[in-house]
């Protein structure tokens, strides 16, 4: 276990949580021997994980006949089946949670896709999630749209743990900075305590590179001086995009407007790396964590990317290096007419798209189970 290269990670103050939850992983042991032997310190759920936990497994059909059996109907059953996985998850991560004083240990879950341009709706949902996971370990998950950000404000403002998700671009990433400090200020300003509010801002990493490859690609087949630009910013654009909201990080969380926040208790929010497996086999299968380790962040890994690097890692602390040089790179990228932010907009957009289809696709799942299973045994 010395040698594994997980362990490492949190000496260069970088935790390391799981872009997975499942019914056997938590009923099996393996998630908890994640956290004994690889120091695994916080999970993340989105509607595609527990798409595939419920479609690809038998885990869930007693508590689906039971529920149908009692009158539940499909949304209900979602509800309860997330909510109980969440639970058991958030307990099993309790001691980490204390060992860290609430830095870590931190189990999330996210409201409906279908609220992604809803404030109130949003506000209701994690209201109601927060309520039933009744823990102080979890997270809720918010997408970073323009409807979201009021709601990240105001559920930091009532004292409710936030994981900002979608987040694509930096321009957006400074306003979900904003809506925490917001929320952090209202909420001392009405006497409440800062000290337990936590926050997380999940920058999504490898989708960045699969919308903009095939562009700087098309480029690269130009006999133009814009060729060799091209091609030394293939597959760079995600991480010099992190690195870039990194900066931003820095500079928000050292300026005089958190200065105040910190006298008063408030904890930074970190930067999460999200969407951390590699999509083009021709990359390494861990060129979104290598590059990108440094103090006050996490990165969220699937299964497979965790095994990856217990078996090839080499933790350093790299992300500091070359924030000017990722400054220049999107700088570069403009020249070729790549407009980053409208990259990230789209990708947004695309998001919300793909955990709605996952949604509604589970529902759709368990209400062919409930067809399947309605007989008693």
């Amino acid at each position: 276990m010395k040698d594994n290269p997980l362990l490492n990670l949190e000496a260069l103050g970088q935790s390391v949580w799981m872009d997975f939850i499942s019914r056997g992983s938590l009923a099996s042991g393996q998630l908890k021997r994640l956290i004994d032997e690889d120091g695994l310190s916080g999970v993340t759920s989105n509607p595609s994980i527990f798409e595939k936990a419920i479609l690809l497994s038998r885990d869930y059909e007693e508590t689906i006949r039971s529920l149908s059996q009692a009158g539940k109907s499909a949304e209900e059953i979602y509800q309860q089946v997330t909510v109980t996985d969440i639970r058991m998850a958030v307990d099993l991560f309790r001691p980490t949670f204390d060992r860290t004083d609430g830095r870590d240990g931190f189990v999330s879950i996210e409201v409906s896709p279908h609220l992604a341009h809803d404030t109130a709706g949003t506000l209701a949902e994690a209201r109601r999630l927060w309520t039933a996971v009744d823990r102080p370990n979890v997270m809720i998950k918010v997408p970073a749209t323009p409807e979201g950000l009021p709601a990240i404000q105001a559920l930091i403002a009532a004292g409710i743990n936030v994981n900002i998700t979608l987040l694509f671009g930096l321009t957006r990433y400074r306003q979900v900075v904003e809506a925490y400090f917001s929320g952090l200020e209202a909420r001392s300003a009405q006497g409440g305590a800062l000290g337990r509010v936590a926050s997380v801002a999940s920058f999504f990493l490898s989708r960045i590179d699969v919308l903009i490859d095939p562009l700087l690609e098309q480029k690269m087949k130009m006999s133009t001086p814009q060729t060799k630009t091209a091609s030394e910013l293939r597959g760079q654009i995600a991480i010099q995009s992190a690195k870039a909201a990194y900066g931003i990080f820095t500079e928000m969380f050292h300026g005089p407007r958190f200065q105040r926040l910190l006298q008063l208790g408030a904890r930074p929010q970190r930067l999460l790396w999200a969407s951390t497996s590699t999509k083009n086999p021709a990359y390494s299968d861990v060129m979104y964590v290598e590059p990108l380790i440094g103090p006050q962040t996490i990165n969220t890994l699937p299964l497979e990317t965790i095994e990856a690097y217990r078996d090839h890692g080499k933790p350093a602390g790299r992300l500091g290096e070359g924030l000017n040089l990722a400054r220049l790179s999107l700088d570069r990228l403009s020249q070729l007419q790549i407009d980053l932010e409208a990259v990230a907009g789209q990708l947004e957009k695309e998001g919300v798209e793909k955990f709605n289809q996952a949604y509604d696709q589970t529902l759709a799942t368990l209400r062919e189970k409930q067809v399947a299973l309605k007989e008693p045994k």
